[in-house]
């Protein structure tokens, strides 16, 4: 069986949500394909949590290049997928290696300067949407760019979508505690909506701590590293998915919410436009809350329109025969 190499950092491993899920879908679809999907990531210099100075950002992979070739190395591996732009100078010891970036330089996010002077070296990469490959030919000239969606779990879609579960006034909010995701902004719509049920599910452990900084009222239900069986019983039950977050590479949540039939409120930045159906409503922290409010008071409890669309555009079906293709071309190398 074919190796192929996925290189993460240790938290992306270990949180519940997002690249692990995302790591774990790989692995798979490549079983599935006939090529095995290797998880390595760096065991030195590394912290549970990502804030931590010197830790687990860019500057930090570069000192761990030697166990992380190490690893490659001993499976025999040629090819490899990386997810943090700094572990870009694995070109320069395997020729097919590419990049499926978790996270971008985008002024929005926080330490996109550190990342930029990686960008400049990617020659090949695949990303989750079209504003993605577009971003990365204008900004950064990098022509060979294969655009491929992470694919929600359609049986698990299936198997918990009941529109006669969904409680009318919960809202639903998927994140971590980070600037950029606004958190506070939720947690301040909750203090001015005491009618309405928010949840809020943070994707690792980790955030326990951090979130008991915020005043938190009684119609917040704060969760934590929720299994996806856990993700998609709690998203039926809601009547809207708010993403908040300035920027985001792909947002796997809001697809997983369109499949579950959710009115989606959602940043209006273009990194979003691939969100794009009946139910789905664009604004910024100025209306946000009236969009909430208007998206709980519509007459219907689900929308067919926006789960048709999810399962039409990013299902693990669409991510499959994505990744057949791009294996097919990419492993002859």
């Amino acid at each position: 069986m074919t190796k192929v190499g996925l290189v993460m950092r240790k938290t992306q491993f270990a949180e519940a949500q997002g690249p692990r899920i995302f790591a774990e879908r790989l692995k798979q679809i490549g079983a599935e394909l006939g090529i095995e999907i290797v998880f390595i990531s760096p065991e030195r210099h590394v912290s549970g949590y990502d804030w931590v100075p010197g830790y687990e950002f860019e500057k930090a992979d570069l000192v761990n290049y030697d166990i992380v070739l190490d690893q490659i190395h001993s499976q025999n591996i040629e090819h490899v997928i990386y997810t943090v732009a700094g572990f870009t100078y694995l070109k320069m010891f395997l020729e097919n290696s590419v990049l499926f970036p978790h996270s971008f330089p985008d002024p929005a996010l926080t330490g996109y300067e550190m990342m930029r002077p990686f960008y400049q070296i990617v020659d090949k990469a695949i990303v989750q949407t079209d504003f993605l490959k577009k971003e990365l030919v204008q900004n950064f000239g990098v022509g060979d760019v294969t655009v491929i969606p992470i694919g929600f779990n359609e049986e698990l879609s299936r198997k918990y979508y009941d529109p006669s579960l969904v409680v009318e006034n919960r809202i639903l909010w998927i994140g971590r505690d980070e600037e950029n995701r606004r958190p506070d902004l939720v947690i301040e719509y909750a203090r001015l909506n005491p009618d309405k049920e928010v949840f809020m599910v943070f994707g690792g452990e980790r955030y326990r701590e951090s979130t008991k900084k915020y005043d938190i009222q009684s119609n917040v239900k704060l969760q934590f590293a929720l299994s996806q069986d856990e993700i998609f019983s709690l998203m039926n039950s809601a009547k809207v998915y708010w993403n908040s977050s300035s920027f985001d590479t792909f947002s796997m949540p809001l697809t997983e919410a369109l499949a579950m039939g959710k009115m989606i409120v959602k940043p209006e930045h273009p990194c979003y436009s691939h969100i794009n159906s009946r139910h789905s409503f664009s604004g910024n922290e100025k209306n946000w809350f009236e969009l909430v409010n208007m998206a709980a008071a519509v007459p219907f409890k689900a929308s067919k329109e926006n789960r048709d669309y999810a399962f039409d555009a990013f299902s693990s079906t669409v991510m499959k025969e994505g990744y057949r293709k791009f294996f097919e071309e990419w492993l002859k190398r």
